[in-house]
């Protein structure tokens, strides 16, 4: 579980990032959540937009894809998601709790 410190600090790093996954008519898919956990892999914070097209709430598509990628959400705003998923071996070292 993220605390509110965390959280903020990764706002601020994600900030400038382009969303790398986009959730759209086909909800979140497995193809969706196989993407995510590549991506997070890789890049341990991700942003993650949700098209028009999308039928379910921002919250449950965030919520499904954290449970689905054993991701942290960061932040929902608007149509955007941010999450975060520590790698084996961390790139980016979080503010103590």
């Amino acid at each position: 579980m993220l605390s509110g410190k965390q959280k903020r600090f990764l706002r601020a790093l994600g900030h400038g990032l382009k969303p790398v996954i986009t959730v759209g008519k086909s909800d979140v898919s497995e193809a969706v959540i196989r993407e995510t956990n590549e991506a997070l892999e890789s890049h341990e914070l991700i942003k993650v937009k949700i098209l028009e097209s999308c039928l379910i709430d921002r919250h449950e598509v965030a919520e499904e894809l954290c449970n689905a990628a054993g991701a942290e959400l960061a932040q929902v705003l608007g149509r955007t998601l941010l999450l975060y998923r520590a790698a084996k071996e961390p790139r980016m070292e979080l503010p103590k709790k």
